[in-house]
Order: structure tokens, then C-alpha cells, then sequence
């Protein structure tokens, strides 16, 4: 039931169907290899895939286009207009600047004659202070979106790699159970040859089987937990979460913390939240700089060139030339607007307020944020090292009391003890393993070397 459901699902998405997954299992011949990812591997996978990441994508490519087309309106338009006008005559005629002979005179007095061709090329250039100033926000944007990508992305690498870790933790759980229950199994055996030998009580060997049975309770939990984590890992990567993968970094030792020092120096200059602070503030100074740039005049040059005749030709009628140029310079002052333009400065200024605030916030929040994930990293590194030990010592305790329950110099509940405290030891370090993992991620997304 659950394979057939979740094969309507890839179909209902569209996906292909030879990437679906048959609902037996795979037999051990099959040939097919294993996917094998490593931290990056499952980064680049996730940018092709999360929605949120592909929407900051967009975003920067929009705000990309919108500086090209800023930095459009200051440069002149060049339009091939061609028109065909043709106007009721009022039945008497005129020269319409055709010399000797007379025409048709149009109806309307605004056109020149009953038939009117145009086909000319305009070039025109506004030049207004507006323009300018709005150039400079879209510049301030573009740059905006591009820090807003890297915001995005270290997000996506943080989320990614915490839940990359995380399956490398639960993995490590389950062989930390089945280390467990294969050492509860052995003493499970040992007391049934020393009962079989009445060198112990029956007691020892129930007390062994009621810690094989927690054993295996415990493996059954971590191995559920590890495949929930490798789902959560797949939903973010693969087309089908089901697939199977290894991860290629599970052996690695991390590595060592960084100095503070280096750390707060890449912070400072590879921070992208600061870098979209201050270009919001930078775009609302613009704002406000064409807001009040709408109070100047805009000055607008023409330039026409081609035909506007009775005749659709360079030469007309008696040698007439039609093919000609004219010019023209427009100087519009505003005078009153109903205070909208007051009210549009008043506006941009209290954005460029806003904006001042969210640049103090983010500088604060740099600074807590770089001290909060260096001290976690600082105290999850002495812990894991300070637990490997400790899970050292418990199994070489271990190992020595089962010794001792041998030689009959120990007990019974002596064992389970030692067991239980060299799987809480084994466990408390895989937990503390991926605590530093995630708080040196917080780190290398911190300071952009992730």
C-alpha cells in the first residue's frame, strides 16, 4: 500500500518513471551502485532543488535586470516611427509647403494635408535628476539581492549539513546499539555456561536475558531514528528520499576549532546580512535623493530625421525635397503638485530611518551571534574530547569487569552496570560529536568558508 501510494505520488509530480522504486526489496545481485555523497555533493544538490534558494535566485536576477534597465533610461531612445495619416478634405486647397501646387485641404486644421506620410527616426534623451537617483537605488538593490542570495544559501548549507550530520550521528547510534546488544548477547552466553557449569545462579542468567532484551529494543529505536534521518536527508536532495546513499564524510574526524582571532576577522568581511543592511540603507538614501530630485525641471531632447510629406518619397512634387530633420528641447518645471512630491520625501525618509535601525540591529546581532556560536563550539569541543575518553575508559571497564564475572570476582548486576555505562558513554560522545559538528557549521556559514 505505502509503495503503491508513493508511486502515484512521483507519477502525479511528473517525474520519470524508471525513477521510481518497486516496492520489494532490491536482491543482493542487483548491480546498481550506491549513491555515495559527500557534504558538498549534498549541498549542490539542494541549491538545484530548494524552493526558497531558487526564489532568491530569481530575486537576484530580477534586481540584476532592473539595474540594467536603470542605467537604460539615462542613455538615449532611438524609435523608426512610420505612420499613415489620412484626413476628410474640406473641399478647397492649399500648398501644404508643396510649392505651386495646391492640394486638398484637410478637415482638420492640425494636419497638413489629406494624405500624410511619416517615416522618420527619432533619437530622444530625457535628462532628469529622477532618473539618476533611481539608477543608483537599482544599482543598490542589485547588490541587495546578491547579499540576500548569500543569505539564502548559507541557510540551505547550514540546514543541509545539520541534517548531513545528523544522519552521520544516527548511524553512529546504531552502531553504538549494536554494539550494545551484541555485548548483552555475549553475556548472555557466558552466564548460560556458567549456569551450565553451576557456577552461578539462574538469576544471573535472567537478569542477562532482561538486558539482551532492552539491547534490542534500543537497536530497533536507533535503527528508526537513523532512517527517519536519511529521509529528511533525501527529501532535501533526491527525487525520490527512498533512494539509497552513503555518505562519504561519516569517517572523517572533524576538524579542530579555529582561532577566535581568524574567526572574527573573516566574519567581519564576508557577512552577507551586514552587506544587505547596508545596502537597504543605501538604497533608502536614494529614495529620498529622487523624491526630492522630483522638484527639479527635466530637460528633453528630440531629434527627428526622415519624411513627413503628401508623398511617400524623398523628393516631392517640382523638385521638392521631403527628406529633412527637425529638433526640439523641452524644459518641464514643476510647479504644483498637491504636496504628493513633499509627501513621497516624507516617505523616503522614514524608510531611510527604518533602514538606519536594521543596520544597528544587524552589526548587534553579528556580534552576539559570532560570540554564541564560537563559545558553543569552544565548550563542544572540549566536551567530545573529554566524552571519548570517558567512553574509552568505560569499555576498557567494561571489558575487565566482564573479566572479573568470569573469574567469579564480580557480579551480575556489576556487568550490567559496566554496560550501561559504556553505552551512555558511547552515546553521550556520538551526541556530543554532532553538537560540534553543527556548531562549527554555524561557524564556517558564519564566515562564509562553508
Amino acid at each position: 500500500m505505502v509503495a503503491t501510494l508513493a508511486t502515484a505520488l512521483l507519477v502525479a509530480t511528473g517525474m520519470p518513471a524508471q525513477t521510481t522504486i518497486a516496492a520489494p526489496a532490491p536482491s543482493s545481485n542487483d548491480t546498481k551502485e550506491t549513491l555515495v555523497l559527500t557534504l558538498q555533493d549534498a549541498i549542490t544538490r539542494a541549491q538545484a532543488s530548494d524552493p526558497e534558494y531558487a526564489a532568491s535566485a530569481g530575486d537576484r536576477g530580477i534586481a540584476h535586470l532592473d539595474r540594467n534597465i536603470g542605467r537604460a533610461a539615462l542613455l538615449p531612445v532611438v524609435t523608426y516611427h512610420n505612420q499613415y495619416l489620412y484626413t476628410q478634405p474640406n473641399g478647397l486647397k492649399n500648398q501644404a509647403g508643396q510649392g505651386a501646387s495646391a492640394q486638398d485641404a484637410p478637415r482638420f486644421i492640425a494636419n497638413n494635408a489629406i494624405r500624410e506620410y511619416a517615416s522618420q527616426a527619432l533619437v530622444t534623451e530625457t535628462i532628469s535628476a529622477v532618473n539618476f537617483a533611481e539608477s543608483k537605488r537599482a544599482d543598490a538593490a542589485s547588490a541587495k539581492a546578491e547579499a540576500d542570495l548569500e543569505i539564502a544559501r548559507r541557510k540551505l548549507v547550514l540546514t543541509v549539513a545539520s541534517a548531513y550530520y545528523t544522519v552521520v550521528a544516527e548511524d553512529q547510534s546504531v552502531h553504538v546499539a549494536q554494539r550494545a546488544a551484541d555485548e548483552a548477547q555475549s553475556f548472555v552466553e557466558l552466564t548460560g555456561k556458567l549456569e551450565a557449569g553451576r557456577e552461578v545462579a539462574h538469576a544471573d542468567g535472567v537478569k542477562a536475558n532482561l538486558g539482551l532484551q532492552q539491547r534490542q529494543r534500543d537497536l530497533a529505536d536507533a535503527q528508526l531514528a537513523a532512517e527517519k534521518a536519511r529521509l529528511e536527508l533525501g527529501v532535501l536532495l533526491l527525487p525520490d528520499p527512498r533512494t539509497p546513499y552513503r555518505l562519504a564524510d561519516s569517517d572523517l574526524i572533524p576538524p579542530a576549532l579555529p582561532v577566535r582571532e581568524d574567526i572574527e576577522s573573516a566574519a567581519a568581511k564576508r557577512n552577507p546580512e551586514l552587506k544587505s543592511a547596508l545596502e537597504a540603507l543605501r538604497m533608502s538614501k536614494d529614495e529620498v535623493a529622487a523624491a526630492r530630485a522630483a522638484y527639479l525641471p527635466d530637460l528633453t531632447l528630440n531629434y527627428s530625421y526622415g519624411i513627413d510629406a503628401p508623398q511617400f518619397a524623398v523628393n516631392g512634387p517640382a523638385g521638392v525635397q521631403n527628406l529633412g530633420y527637425s529638433a526640439s528641447v523641452t524644459l518641464d518645471i514643476p510647479v504644483w503638485d498637491w504636496f504628493a512630491t513633499h509627501d513621497r520625501v516624507k516617505q523616503s525618509e522614514l524608510r531611510q530611518q527604518v533602514a538606519q535601525t536594521q543596520l544597528t540591529a544587524t552589526q548587534k546581532k553579528l556580534i552576539a551571534d559570532l560570540t554564541e556560536y564560537y563559545s558553543e563550539a569552544k565548550v563542544a569541543s572540549d566536551e567530545l574530547a573529554s566524552l571519548n575518553l570517558s567512553a574509552k575508559t568505560a569499555e576498557d571497564s567494561l571489558r575487565l569487569t566482564k573479566l572479573r564475572y568470569g573469574a567469579g570476582e564480580a557480579t551480575a548486576l556489576e556487568v550490567v552496570d559496566a554496560e550501561n555505562a559504556a553505552t551512555q558513554a558511547d552515546t553521550a560522545s556520538a551526541d556530543s560529536d554532532l553538537r560540534y559538528r553543527v556548531a562549527l557549521a554555524n561557524l564556517q556559514t558564519l564566515t562564509g568558508t562553508l
